[in-house]
């Protein structure tokens, strides 16, 4: 195959995946990201000493990474230090009740025994189904680029379709296995980064259990901006040539092509160009009516993931008996989902999140300091403003201390927000999402947004918004699907 000058737009997991792969295919690759440094989403905050990611936290699905490191004769620790976290995290019930989730199968079934007699043995079997679902949806499904029904006619995919639970709810499925309320919660909580409530994700998504509880939650030890770092390593290793500050303002298309890229900064004519910028941006911004994938009303039909309010805050001091993560269950999630997916409200009582990988990692905080990340998960298209980024701030933290016995807020040196209105600005992000598109059975496969545009043969679509979904894997597994779809489409 000749090479193709090719133009990629964002340098998220997904476009610098996709560049990659096409730059190790022979091409001319130019990467351009709008923002002055590298990572989209998962960029990095460094202020006064401490370190953030400002994006994804979590490292699951290891295998996924090796695979993609693989694909160049790389491996993950040719570039970064993997450190798996025992506990993996920390669910909080109450002032007095952390549930410290371990690492170790066995400890962990003997957790669950303690917890509801039998559910040991159900685990196993309930994971044992969870790693079915697992080999078959990443190691196939998540890899085929969903732009034909003929590609999902696989003996093996049509014959565990029953076993692959795509027609049943998580809901329904967890409780099959178990009736204790906590170990529901616990169950159901990985499907919440794929931005549903359980009732409305397929079963299918138990496999998310089985990348948590049997493949583990690890750490890159320097934080998740290491695996950019190393992404961006081998990207200029393979010739990709990357400019910051450098926003697309628009697609030029002509006799069903696109024929250039425009920035303020000038214009990069292209064989073919790869969107992985956010696509509803893309698609309704920067091509012209009649080149557009989709009508603005079929935008506002998709169900969205939620967005985020997040905190990103530096104490001058070290905490007491907290993990890596933290998961603050103290408050019912049922009124909470509800005020996120059917009547999208800020929350009233909200559940969140805390990372911090100071506990982990010394380099990412000054000497006996902390770095904390505190995350509630929000509706997307909320309004966004300072005073109520503040009334939440106040809300959590009066819990965190109560919650872990332990005053914060007057030790707080540093502190930045972030929320929707910070997701559009840097992203461009549909509704100020955080997540992308809710893995719903409506958006799943051939029903998400297509990573081909139908009017101009030579623009592909490539990230959280298009398949296989959101989350940091996906995101990385979409570039490579993308590039392979270029490759088949101009070999022939």
């Amino acid at each position: 195959m000749p090479a193709l000058d090719i133009c990629v737009i964002g340098s998220g997991f997904a476009g610098l995946s996709a560049a990659t792969c096409l730059a190790d295919q022979g091409h001319n690759v130019i990467l351009l990201e709008k923002n002055k440094t590298i990572g989209g989403r998962a960029r990095k905050l460094e202020a006064e000493g401490f370190m953030f990611d400002m994006g994804p936290s979590w490292y699951w699905m290891p295998d996924v990474f090796e695979r993609y490191f693989a694909l160049f004769g790389k491996k993950p620790s040719d570039y970064y230090h993997l450190k798996r976290l025992d506990p993996s995290y920390t669910v909080v019930f109450d002032k007095n009740d952390h549930m410290k989730v371990p690492a170790k199968m066995s400890e962990l079934e003997a957790l669950f025994e303690s917890l509801e007699k039998g559910a040991g043995k159900k685990l196993q079997a309930f994971l044992s189904q969870a790693e079915y679902k697992y080999e078959v949806g990443i190691n196939d499904l998540v890899y085929k680029p969903s732009r034909s029904l003929l590609e999902f006619i696989d003996p093996r995919l049509l014959k565990g379709l029953v076993k692959m639970d795509v027609f049943q709810s998580m809901y329904s499925h967890v409780r099959k296995f178990f009736t204790n309320d906590k170990l529901i919660r616990l169950m159901e909580f990985p499907v919440l980064f794929l931005g549903a409530i359980p009732e409305n994700t397929p079963a299918l998504y138990s496999l998310m259990n089985y990348a948590d509880m049997s493949l583990g939650t690890w750490y890159p030890e320097g934080g998740m901006y290491k695996v950019i770092e190393a992404m961006v390593s081998l990207a200029e290793e393979k010739g990709v040539k990357i400019l910051t500050d450098h926003e697309v303002e628009k697609i030029v298309a002509k006799n069903g092509k696109a024929e250039s890229v425009l920035t303020a900064k000038g214009a990069f004519k292209a064989d073919v160009v790869v969107a992985g910028a956010d696509y509803h941006h893309v698609d309704q911004h920067l091509l012209d009516y009649e080149y557009r994938n989709y009508t603005p009303k079929y935008w506002e039909k998709r169900t969205m993931a939620p967005s985020s309010l997040l905190f990103y805050i530096g104490l001058n001091k070290k905490l007491e008996n907290i993990t890596h993560h933290m998961l603050f269950f103290d408050e019912d999630f049922g009124p909470h989902a509800k005020e996120i997916y059917e009547t999208p409200a800020w929350p009233s009582n909200p559940l969140f999140y805390l990372s911090a990988t100071s506990v982990t990692d010394n380099t990412v905080a000054p000497k006996d300091c902390e770095n904390l990340i505190l995350l509630i998960p929000v509706a997307p298209g909320l309004k966004d403003d300072e005073a109520t980024r503040e009334k939440y701030y106040n809300i959590i933290m009066d819990r965190l201390e109560i919650l872990i016995g332990q005053k914060v807020k007057n030790h707080v040196i540093f502190k930045q927000s972030y929320a929707h209105n910070d997701f559009i600005k840097d992203y461009h992000a549909f509704r100020g999402n955080a997540y992308g598109l809710a893995n719903t059975l409506k958006q799943t496969a051939i029903l998400k947004p297509s990573l081909k545009n139908r009017h101009l043969k030579n623009l592909y679509y490539t990230g959280q918004l298009t398949v296989p979904g959101p989350g940091v894997p996906p995101t990385l597994i979409s570039g490579q699907v993308v590039a392979n779809e270029i490759k088949k489409d101009f070999v022939r």
